[in-house]
């Protein structure tokens, strides 16, 4: 693996998990047994870096709902939200990071959230079209289709990623209690989308 891939993953690891402000240069290049101005000669700053991860971020998760929306009828929203939420479990259990990540890249006030959304903005309006059309066509409940986007994206990455709210609530993260999350969150999502 070449030395600007090392700093990229251990960058996104800890932007992931302490957040931007708490990510340092010189505890990356002493994780990665470099010297600081071994990670700026790639990247001529902690932003630079950050805007970095968030591109290698966005185009994982791209990959991940590619991968699991090439074989899903686009009128079948239903399947989308399913496969939406597929995709954020399995990185809540494979790459935590990666989502702390967006979850950080995606908050008000972040540098790179216009960044973020560019990136995805493809699939965002892919998704709200076929919210508009299945709300039209009275396949799925609700009223405005951006904001019900807004929701779903919230709720999904909400109950995937709020480890600190689900212990607050007695419930210890584990294999076992991701899947119940997942599982209820997939019950609730039908209740509140598909009409009776």
């Amino acid at each position: 693996m070449s030395t600007r891939q090392r700093i990229l993953d251990t960058a996104l690891e800890s932007f992931g998990t302490t957040g931007v402000d708490g990510t340092s240069l010189d505890a990356l290049a002493r994780e990665l047994g470099l010297r600081k101005q071994s990670i700026l000669y790639y990247f001529n700053s902690k932003n630079a870096l950050f805007q970095a991860v968030v591109d290698e971020a966005a185009n994982e998760f791209i990959d991940e709902l590619d991968a699991v929306f090439s074989g899903v009828d686009p009128r079948d929203v239903w399947a989308q939200v399913e496969g939406a939420v597929r995709v954020v479990f399995r990185l809540a259990l494979q790459r935590p990071a990666l989502l702390g990540l967006l979850r950080e890249a995606s908050r008000p006030g972040s540098m790179v959230a216009v960044q973020l959304s560019t990136r995805l903005a493809v699939h965002i309006d892919a998704a709200q079209h076929a919210l508009e059309t299945a709300l039209q066509e009275g396949r799925v409940l609700g009223g405005n289709a951006r904001l019900l986007l807004f929701s779903l994206y919230s709720t999904i990455m909400g109950v995937a990623t709020e480890v600190e709210v689900l212990r607050a609530m007695g419930i210890e993260p584990s294999l076992r209690t991701l899947a119940e999350r997942r599982q209820e969150l997939l019950r609730f999502l039908r209740v509140a989308l598909v009409p009776a």
